[in-house]
This record gives structure tokens, C-alpha cells and sequence, in this order.
């Protein structure tokens, strides 16, 4: 068991990293992975069950007693990412299919990998977690409604479609990860330290499989989506900061929000895109994926250095 920890906390740390090598290797042999492209929707299932069983009362009570905080960074998130990923994909004119690819990403909740990223920026992680949770329940009633308003311009959108797979993908897969929770606390204690190798796992082999199916596509259009991906998030870390400053929040809780608004749940728009688009338009969400754990990273070890000099200041 402490080997398995050792790997899964290995592989939490070095998740961009390994994001990386495979979507390279999903690009260089995409017929040894392209199969992996139907189990997408599985893959995701088991990420948001592994959401599931590590959820607790401890996550909600940020909403009790920072609910203005909690409000502040679900609506910041589920507005002005999908706005300016509308802005972009409108203001760059991006073909039909990259351009709701983009706008799926955008209106997709927050992912788990930011609370990584606001613990280690040293901000309010129980705020991160807050959001993360509030928004990813909320994602079955948002994102369709959110994707029908920003995307309709560009691709026949079923608002109810999208809810059933949202649903069925991520609402569904949470409430059985904390029925076995509620029922086997004990055994879900010591499983939950393996959930960070099988979260790496899981988006890893999204991203690769999202790849190996679009490498023609990728050639055409790669650089365009990587930058249209850059900007998108860092003007969602960007405002994010922006917003919460303007709220008065600590600083903490700025870096919790930014962070929290910049990065995306891309596992849940690649799903999405490849059920009910194509898979061209999942090839966004693999680039974010990709992205914001990089500017995440950077950011963070930024945050976090900047804090230890702080501290020092005040000692001396």
C-alpha cells in the first residue's frame, strides 16, 4: 500500500509533465490510442466518483462562512469564461467546430487540479474546494444552458442532451461516490490516497485519446487553438484576480479565485464534444488541459515564493 501511495502522490506532482509525454505519444502513434476514444465518457465517470467519495461536510462549510466568496467565484466562472470564449471564438472567427470546442471549455465547471494549484499558491483552498464542488453540481443545469446561449451561433445545440450526459457523467458518478462513502468510511479512507494516480490516469488518457483521434486536424490548426487556448485562460486567471479584488477578498482568497476561474474542468468539455459535436471540437479541451496545468504550476510556484518572502519581511 505505501508504494501505491508513493506512485499516486508521484504522479500528482508530476501531472503536467505526464499530460505531456502522452499527448506526444497520442500524436506520434495515434492508432495505438485512438481506441481509447469511446471510453471517454467511462474515464470521466470514474474521476468524478473518485470526486465523490473524498467529498465531505468540512467541503461545504466555506459556503457558510464565506458564502459571498463561495457566490462570487461560481458566478465569476460560469460568466466570464464562457463570455470570452465567445469574444474569442467570434472576434478570431474560428471554424464552426473549434470555435464550440472553445465555448465548451468555457462553460464547463472548475476542475480538481485547481485545488492543487491553490494549495500550493499558498491561497484559501477550502474556498477552491468550495467552488470546484458548488460549480460541478451545478454544471448539469449551467453548462447546457450557458453552451446553448454562447454556441448556438455556430452549431445545433440540445440543451437536453447535454444535461442527460452531464448527468449521467458527473452528477450520477458524485452522489455513488458518497453513498460508498456513507456506507464504507473506513475503506474509502484509505483508497482515497490512491485517487490522485487514478484522477492522472483518467485525463491522461482523455488528452491522448482526444489526440491520436485529431492529429490531422492538429496539423491544420494546432497553433491557432493553442493560442486561442492561451488567451482564454489567462484572462480567466487574469479577471478571476481582477474580480476578487475588486470584492476586497484576502489575498488568499484572490489567489483561490483566480486560479479556481482560469482553470477548467477540460475532461468534462472533451466528454461532451466528442458525445454530442466532434471530435475536432474536443481537441480544445486536450489543449487546456495541457495549458492550465502549466500556467497553473508557474503560477503557483510564482504565488508561493512571493508569500515566503513576505513572511520573511515580517520576521525581520
Amino acid at each position: 500500500m505505501n508504494i501505491l501511495l508513493t506512485i499516486s502522490h508521484f504522479a500528482g506532482r508530476t501531472f503536467a509533465i505526464w499530460v505531456i509525454v502522452f499527448a506526444c505519444l497520442g500524436f506520434a502513434f495515434p492508432a495505438a490510442f485512438a481506441m481509447i476514444v469511446p471510453y471517454i465518457p467511462f474515464l470521466l465517470g470514474i474521476i468524478m466518483f473518485g470526486m465523490g467519495l473524498t467529498l465531505s461536510a468540512e467541503d461545504f462549510k466555506e459556503l457558510f462562512r464565506k458564502p459571498v466568496y463561495v457566490l462570487v467565484g461560481v458566478l465569476t466562472q460560469y460568466t466570464f469564461m464562457p463570455f470570452i470564449a465567445f469574444l474569442l471564438a467570434y472576434g478570431l472567427q474560428l471554424p464552426s467546430e473549434i470555435a464550440v470546442g472553445v465555448i465548451l471549455v468555457g462553460c464547463c465547471p472548475g476542475g480538481t487540479a485547481s485545488n492543487v494549484m491553490t494549495f500550493l499558491a499558498k491561497g484559501n483552498t477550502a474556498l477552491s474546494v468550495a467552488v470546484t464542488t458548488i460549480s460541478t453540481l451545478l454544471a448539469p443545469f449551467l453548462t447546457p444552458v450557458f453552451i446553448l446561449i454562447f454556441a448556438r451561433s455556430w452549431l445545433p445545440v440540445s440543451p437536453g442532451a447535454l444535461f442527460l450526459s452531464i448527468v449521467q457523467v458527473v452528477l450520477i458518478p458524485i452522489i455513488l461516490g458518497v453513498i460508498v462513502k456513507l456506507f464504507f468510511k473506513k475503506q474509502v479512507t484509505y483508497a482515497v490516497q490512491a485517487l490522485p494516480l487514478i484522477s492522472v490516469v483518467g485525463i491522461v488518457a482523455i488528452i491522448t485519446a482526444v489526440v491520436s483521434a485529431n492529429k490531422e486536424q492538429i496539423l491544420q490548426s494546432g497553433l491557432l487553438i493553442f493560442a486561442v487556448v492561451v488567451l482564454h485562460n489567462g484572462f480567466g486567471l487574469l479577471l478571476g484576480n481582477l474580480m476578487a479584488r475588486w470584492c476586497k477578498m484576502d489575498i488568499p482568497s484572490q489567489r483561490a479565485i483566480s486560479i479556481e476561474v482560469g482553470m477548467q474542468n477540460s475532461g468534462l468539455g472533451a466528454a461532451l464534444a466528442t458525445a454530442h459535436f466532434s471530435p475536432l471540437a474536443a481537441v480544445p479541451s486536450a489543449i487546456f488541459s495541457v495549458w492550465h496545468n502549466l500556467s497553473g504550476s508557474w503560477l503557483a510556484t510564482y504565488w508561493s515564493k512571493r508569500g515566503n518572502q513576505e513572511n520573511e519581511k515580517k520576521k525581520s
